[in-house]
C-alpha cells in the first residue's frame, strides 16, 4: 500500500499547495512557450521542490495540453510515463549519491548531447544539488550555461548557500516557503475525505501545526493515526501519534492573566510539571504568541508575515482575549516572562519563577508598582538612587507615607505653560523642587543643585550642566519621569525636560552651603584661595561641611 504522502502526490499545479508565487510564473512561462533553459528551486525540505519540478517536466512535454493552459493533461503516454518514472527523457539524478566528477560527465553531459527520444525536452532534475563536488560543478557549469535547445535543467536544494554563484547566475532562482498551517490543513482535509475517514478538524490543526510548514511530515503524521484509528478517528487514538502540543494550555494562561485570575494561573502550571511538561519550551510557546497578539495589536497586517499559525480554532480564541490587552500589558507580559525563562535553570522549585511572573502579572498592586515603586527599583539595582540604598531602606520608603509621598502623574494632554509664566517664578519654587525630589532620590537633588534652568517654552524646561555625566544621568528615562512628576506636583504643569551641556557655566551657590563654606574658609584660608576649590566641590558634587 502507498503511503499518502506518495498517493496523493500533486500531479498538476492547482495540486501543489501553496508556492503560488512560483506557480504563476512558470504557468506563465509555459503558456508563452517562453521557457527558460535552466531553474533552481531552493527552499526547506518537503515543501514541494521536486514535485513542482515533476508537473512542469510533464506540462512541458504533454501531447495533449490546450491552448493557453499550463497544466498537463496527465491521460498521454508522455504523461502517463512521467507520473510512472519510467519516461526515458526525463532524467532525476539525486548528487547525494553522485557526487563526482565522473557522474556528471557520464549521466548528464553525455546524456544531454543525444537527442529526446520522443518528446519535445528532456528534463535534467537534479535534487540535492549542494551535494556535488567542487569539480563536479565546474564540469556541470558550461553545459548549463549553453545547454542544446531540447534539454532543460531543474537544479533543487535544500542549502542554495552551497550552490557556487556561477551556476545560480545562470539559472532563474525560485524560493521555496514553508507552507501555511490553513493550507496544509486544506490538503489533509481532501485525503481524509477521499479516504473516506473521520476526523475532527482539531486534529488536522494539531498535525499541521507539529508539521512546522512541511507538507509531507504533515501527510506521514496523517498516515500514521489513520493506521491506528482506522475510518473514525477520536483525540485519544490522535494523541497516542501525534507529539503533545500545550498551545491550548498557552492559550488557557493567557486568558488567566488577562483576568488576572492568578490562582488558576499558578494552578495550571503546577498540572503542567505533574505531566511532565518542559516548561522551558511552554514558556517559548507562550512568549511567541504574546508576540504574535502584539504584533496584530500594532498592525494586523505583521502577523501574516511575522506571527505564529495556530489554527483556526485558537486564532478565534486568541483573538476575544485580545480584546482585553493592551501594547503596555503585552510588552510587561512578554517582558517578565523572558526573565522568569532565563531563571528556569537556576530554580530549585522548577516552576516558581514562573509562579512569581504570574502573581506579579495579576496582582491588583501591581499598577501601584508599576510607576513609581518600580523605578524607584530599578533606581536601586542601577544605582541610579545612590549607593546607600539597600533592600531594607527601601521598603521601608514604600510603607512609610512621610518618608517617601507618591507623586501625582502629569495627565497626558497637553496643557499651555500661561503667558505669565516666566523664569523668576519658576526659580522660587525650586528649593521645593529640590526637597521633594530628595524624598524620592537622594542623589538627583544634589545633581539639580548644581544646574541652571533655563528657556522655558511650549512646556519644556531646559537644565543646563557643566559636566557631561550630570546631564547623563539626568537624561536617564527612569530620572527623567521623576524631575517631570515632581514639576507638575509643584508647578501644576506637564513639564518636560531637556538636559544641556555648557562648559563655561558658572554654577550659583547653594545659600547653605555658601555659609557653610565661607566659614570653612575663614577656618583655613590657604585650603580655599583661587576660585574657591572647596566651594567648587562641594556645589558640584553635593556636598556640605558637618565639621
Amino acid at each position: 500500500m502507498a503511503t499518502l504522502y506518495r498517493k496523493y502526490r500533486p500531479q498538476n499545479f492547482e495540486e501543489v499547495v501553496g508556492q503560488n508565487h512560483i506557480k504563476l510564473t512558470l504557468e506563465h512561462e509555459i503558456k508563452s512557450g517562453k521557457i527558460a533553459h535552466a531553474y533552481l528551486f531552493c527552499g526547506p525540505r518537503a515543501v514541494g521542490k521536486t514535485t513542482l519540478a515533476r508537473v512542469m517536466a510533464k506540462a512541458i512535454n504533454c501531447e495533449k495540453r490546450g491552448v493557453n493552459k499550463a497544466d498537463p493533461c496527465n491521460k498521454c503516454q508522455s504523461c502517463e510515463e512521467i507520473t510512472a518514472g519510467r519516461a526515458l527523457d526525463v532524467i532525476e539524478i539525486d548528487a547525494a549519491s553522485h557526487t563526482g566528477v565522473d557522474n556528471v560527465r557520464e549521466n548528464i553531459i553525455a546524456n544531454a548531447r543525444v537527442a529526446p527520444s520522443i518528446r519535445k525536452y528532456k528534463v535534467f532534475i537534479i535534487d540535492e544539488v549542494h551535494m556535488l563536488s567542487i569539480s563536479a560543478f565546474n564540469a556541470l557549469l558550461k553545459v548549463i550555461e549553453e545547454p542544446p535547445e531540447y534539454v532543460i535543467f531543474i537544479l533543487c536544494t535544500t542549502e542554495v548557500h552551497k550552490v557556487p554563484t556561477t551556476i545560480i547566475s545562470r539559472c532563474q532562482r525560485f524560493d521555496f516557503k514553508k507552507i501555511s498551517v490553513s493550507d496544509i490543513v486544506k490538503k489533509l482535509n481532501y485525503i481524509i475525505k477521499a479516504e473516506e475517514i473521520k476526523v475532527d478538524k482539531t486534529i488536522l490543526e494539531a498535525v499541521a501545526r507539529h508539521s512546522e510548514g512541511h507538507m509531507r511530515d504533515a501527510e506521514s503524521l496523517l498516515g500514521q493515526i489513520v493506521a491506528i484509528g482506522g475510518r473514525e478517528i477520536t483525540q485519544e487514538e490522535a494523541d497516542l501519534v501525534i507529539p503533545r502540543s500545550d498551545l491550548a494550555e498557552v492559550v488557557n494562561l493567557i486568558d488567566y492573566l488577562a483576568k488576572k485570575d492568578c490562582a488558576s494561573g499558578i494552578r495550571l502550571i503546577n498540572k503542567l510539571v505533574d505531566e511532565g511538561v518542559d516548561l522551558k519550551i511552554f514558556l517559548s510557546n507562550l512568549i511567541e504568541i504574546l508576540r504574535k497578539i502584539m504584533l496584530a495589536k500594532i498592525n494586523p497586517v505583521l502577523t501574516q508575515k511575522l506571527g505564529l499559525e495556530l489554527g483556526e480554532n485558537l486564532e478565534i480564541k486568541i483573538n476575544q482575549i485580545s480584546q482585553n490587552l493592551s501594547i503596555e500589558q503585552l510588552l510587561n507580559f512578554i517582558e517578565r516572562l523572558i526573565k522568569a525563562r532565563a531563571e528556569l535553570k537556576g530554580s530549585f522549585i522548577i516552576q516558581l519563577p514562573i509562579e512569581l511572573a504570574i502573581t506579579a502579572l495579576c496582582s491588583h498592586l501591581r499598577q501601584d508598582f508599576g510607576g513609581q515603586a518600580n523605578t524607584s527599583m530599578v533606581s536601586r539595582q542601577g544605582g541610579v538612587a545612590g549607593e546607600g540604598s539597600s533592600e531594607k531602606k527601601f521598603f521601608h520608603t514604600q510603607s512609610n507615607p512621610a518618608a517617601a509621598k507618591p507623586v501625582k502623574a502629569a495627565p497626558t494632554a497637553k496643557v499651555a505653560v500661561p503667558a505669565n509664566f516666566n523664569q523668576n517664578q519658576l526659580l522660587e519654587k525650586w528649593n521645593e523642587v529640590l526637597v521633594k525630589v530628595k524624598q524620592h532620590n537622594h542623589s538627583l537633588s544634589f545633581i539639580l543643585r548644581v544646574c541652571q534652568p533655563k528657556d522655558l517654552t511650549d512646556n519644556r524646561l531646559c537644565l543646563v550642566f557643566k559636566y557631561k555625566f550630570h546631564k547623563d544621568r539626568v537624561d536617564d528615562p527612569n530620572i527623567k519621569a521623576i524631575i517631570e512628576k515632581i514639576l507638575y506636583q509643584v508647578y501644576g504643569l506637564p513639564l518636560t525636560v531637556e538636559a544641556l551641556i555648557d562648559e563655561n557655566l558658572q554654577i550659583t551657590r547653594n545659600k547653605t552651603v555658601s555659609d557653610l563654606s565661607t566659614n570653612f574658609g575663614q577656618v583655613d584660608n590657604n585650603k580655599n584661595k583661587e576660585g574657591g576649590l572647596v566651594d567648587n566641590l562641594l556645589n558640584t558634587f553635593g556636598g556640605k561641611i558637618v565639621k
